[in-house]
């Protein structure tokens, strides 16, 4: 019996061989156990939980149980305890104790007669000589190397029903040595009954005891291997790439450089190694390479560290053409691996070995007994950097993975970004725990979520640290410091790729793979606004940025959210359009915010209106800002009224109304056109009223006509006009200038009180005190300091000390000062004077 197929068949058949519950039950759950502990727990809720028909399955539910428990054998992490352990319930529920034994379970492979299709494996011949080592192998520990030759068999004898009979052949020969690398167990084969000369009678159940067998080519023949063409990917070294819906776990193969020279290797046969750095695609390109060029032979693929030694033997009784796929040529190097000797025997056999091996490990091991095979390989270099060739090709294929990872892939190359790309997301996913990296998550997040916003390429430090802040904030992020944040993101993984890969001392990117699985799979939230407004104001700083690009992507983004009812996107979107000059766009999206409820839209879409002419359509929206709280929007609906307010009064006033002339003379009264107030204020004094006579007298006094400003006063006051009255007190009682002075003393808080305390005393004749209150007010920002300082010493004869400080004047915005430097005011004067 074969230790996987055959075993495997007797198992699967004790299982689902027909019982009554309660011995179905003890099955079930002692089977459930095996397939624990042998990596399989997927199993354990359908034998032990899931409910099970009274006394036998389906012959479609036998097929599945037969099938998962050979590929439990073959795939377990101990095959040889599995193995054992298998034997063991073999024995235990074999059907001659069970009740139902009358009734032989189907598929299994028990024996009811000459059976020349299950004939024992061949004894495999006495160890060579040279298979045995007599120099200590430098991968062997010394309790290893004294390993003894032979190990105790346990073997449980077959029980043959009445009339059986057999004649045994002898016990054969050990054959080849040790199994995995260091185990000082030197398992050789199993015990072999020849059946061929057997009859018999009645239904008979052979069963094996393995232990000692090493999972290795003596328990598969090569008609039992997968051919080229049929082998799976994914269990045979390639990595899968980001899991998208409708899409293979692997996407379809792409045409690499290499590969004609690659092909024509196979063709010629022996030792083929396909090597190069990590996640350079060697496992996909030479599995492509082996199915291209031999697609019919047959493919053994055995486990890390297994012994190769009994493949000679194994190939001799097989099919032609086999390959030994050696993926991670470093595992299967040193004892029992693939030396010279081994490999002259398979390619004499016609046997070709095909293998990867990374650049590190082939460093590693050239230079050592070990390597010695590499001397009588052929190497297939495959660089990690795609070419543009091989780029445009990936860009070409239907899998969208492929495209964009051609497009956006760096020097890593495209399939490191296909493998990589599922390990860093999760790595990074994980790191929001406490325990872990929570502020490197966050700044992490920060890159990927500025990168979807259009800002390719490095990022500056500070803006990262910034705005890692806007997102919720994982727990535990106060407890660890940027710089460690900063080591932890920026570290390779793999030796290939780190989460954020640095640009010089202060700029940081985040690696294509996680900004595309961000974009694609929907596994992050939208980008907060802020990060939005903040990446627009960069990419229209830094020319290093598309703004276009930028703004596009906030478009459609804003877009979908405001299509979908709401108001703060709506007002984005309509921000965005004004910043870009495109105000009917910002017109109808504001308005749009503003039906839904958005009072800052009403304020936004007020000015946009107020400023291309449409003041009477922007009132109403600045007045619902104002009322929301808007001051600026206060403040522009005041303009526009009184704008209005002067039209209408200039109607009225030209229609002889002295009411609305009165109204537009103290409209215009500050302006320069001192005629037209003298005609209003002349035309509605005629109607008598005493607050038409109070605007004519503090016209004239600001215009320093004093007496006759008294006289409109006294005409104002006499008629019950009570700040008609205030006004003329002051004006006819004069204040002391020591008055004024206190009353624009110093110090006690308002800046512009020390340019005027130095006018008062330049004006009193105490030119010198005034000069320092003047620097003073210049040092408090007050441009007019600066400004009475400069004319003061221009009157002294010190011109060129004068303009220095006319200079300081208009660099903080007088106009006077401008003025007398002959350079054009940039506004109008508004500087308190």
């Amino acid at each position: 019996m074969r230790l996987g197929p055959e075993l495997a068949n007797v198992g699967a058949g004790v299982l689902v061989a027909r019982r009554d519950p309660v011995e179905w039950g003890r099955v079930r759950k002692e089977f459930a156990l095996w397939f624990e502990r042998n990596g399989a727990v997927a199993y354990v809720t359908e034998l032990c939980v899931d409910p099970w028909p009274g006394t036998a399955l389906s012959e479609m539910e036998e097929r599945v149980w037969f099938t998962r428990v050979r590929m439990t054998l073959d795939h377990a992490p101990d095959r040889r305890a599995a193995a054992q352990q298998l034997q063991d319930l073999i024995a235990k529920f074999s059907l001659s104790s069970s009740p139902l034994a009358d009734q032989p379970p189907a598929q299994s492979p028990t024996l009811t007669g000459p059976r020349p299709d299950l004939v024992p494996e061949p004894a495999l011949p006495p160890r060579p000589e040279w298979a045995i080592p007599s120099v200590p192998d430098p991968g062997l520990t010394p309790a290893a190397e004294q390993a003894p030759d032979l190990l105790p068999r346990s073997v449980l004898p077959l029980r043959p029903e009445p009339g059986f009979t057999s004649d045994p052949v002898p016990d054969p020969v050990p054959g080849p040595g040790p199994g995995p690398e260091g185990d000082p167990r030197a398992p050789r084969s199993a015990d072999h009954v020849d059946f061929r000369q057997g009859q018999f009678h009645a239904p008979v159940v052979g069963v094996l005891n393995a232990f000692g067998l090493e999972p290795g080519p003596a328990r598969s023949f090569p008609a039992d291997w997968h051919t080229a063409a049929d082998l799976e990917p994914l269990a045979h070294g390639v990595r899968p790439a980001r899991r998208v819906d409708g899409l293979p776990p692997v996407p379809p193969y792409v045409e690499r450089d290499v590969d004609g020279v690659l092909r024509s290797a196979l063709a010629e046969g022996g030792l083929v190694v396909v090597h190069g750095e990590a996640f350079a695609g060697k496992t996909r390109t030479a599995l492509s390479a082996l199915a291209a060029v031999l697609p019919q032979a047959r493919v053994h693929a055995p486990a890390r560290h297994a012994d190769l030694r009994g493949l000679p033997d194994l190939l001799r009784g097989g099919t032609d053409g086999c390959v030994l796929w050696l993926d991670d040529l470093d595992g299967h190097l040193g004892r029992g691996g693939l030396e010279p000797r081994l490999l002259a025997r398979l390619t004499g056999l016609g046997a070709v070995v095909v293998a990867t091996l990374r650049e590190d490990a082939y460093d590693a091991y050239r230079q050592t007994s070990r390597g010695r095979v590499l001397d009588l390989a052929r190497f297939v270099e495959l660089p990690r950097e795609w070419s543009e060739a091989e780029r445009e090709r990936a860009a070409g294929a239907r899998d969208p993975r492929l495209a964009r990872a051609a497009r956006r892939g760096g020097p890593e190359g495209v399939a490191a970004e296909l493998g990589l790309a599922p390990m860093l997301w999760d790595e990074w996913r994980r790191a929001r725990r406490p325990d872990r990296h929570p502020r490197g998550h966050a700044l992490v997040r920060t890159a990927v979520d500025l990168a979807r916003c259009g800002l390719s390429g490095p990022l500056p430090e500070d803006l990262i640290v910034e705005l890692h802040g806007t997102h919720e904030a994982p727990a535990g992020t106060d407890q660890e410091d940027v710089a460690a944040a900063w080591e932890w993101a920026g570290a390779e993984r793999h030796g290939v790729l780190p989460l954020l890969r640095r640009h010089g001392p202060r700029r940081w990117e985040a690696a294509p793979c996680l900004v595309d699985m961000a974009e694609q799979d929907g596994a992050l939230p939208p980008v907060a606004d802020a990060l939005w407004r903040r990446a627009l104001e960069v990419a229209r700083e830094e020319e290093a940025y598309d703004v276009e690009r930028v703004a596009a992507l906030a478009r459609t983004a804003f877009a979908r959210a405001a299509e979908g009812g709401d108001a703060a996107a709506m007002v984005r979107l309509g921000e965005l359009e004004e910043s870009l000059g495109l105000g009917p766009a910002a017109e109808d999206w504001f308005r749009r915010a503003a039906g839904a409820g958005a009072g800052e839209a009403a304020g936004r879409l007020g000015r946009l209106l107020a400023a291309r002419g449409a003041a009477k359509e922007a009132e109403p929206f600045l007045e619902a800002a104002a009322e929301a709280g808007d001051g600026g929007a206060a403040t522009l609906l005041g303009k526009l009224l009184r704008d209005r307010a002067r039209t209408w009064l200039t109607v009225g006033a030209e229609r002889k109304d002295p009411e609305a002339a009165h109204l537009l003379a103290e409209l215009l009264i500050t302006g320069d056109d001192s005629d037209r107030v003298w005609d209003l204020l002349e035309s509605a004094s005629m109607s008598g009223r005493a607050e038409v006579a109070r605007s004519f007298g503090m016209w004239l006094l600001v215009r320093g006509q004093r007496l006759s400003g008294e006289i409109w006063l006294r005409r104002a006051a006499d008629a019950g006009d009570e700040p008609a009255a205030e006004l003329l007190a002051y004006t006819t009682v004069q204040e002391p200038p020591e008055d004024a002075l206190d009353y624009f003393t110093p110090g006690l808080g308002f800046p512009l009180d020390h340019a005027h305390h130095g006018a008062l005393l330049e004006d009193s004749g105490r030119a010198d005190e005034a000069v320092e209150h003047y620097r003073q007010g210049y040092r408090a920002g007050d441009s007019y300091g600066a400004y009475r300082l400069a004319a003061l010493l221009e009157k002294r004869g010190e011109a060129d000390e004068a303009e220095a400080w006319y200079r300081r004047a208009a660099d903080l915005g007088h106009p006077g000062a401008r003025k007398a430097l002959g350079e054009s005011p940039a506004g109008p004067d508004t500087v308190g004077e």
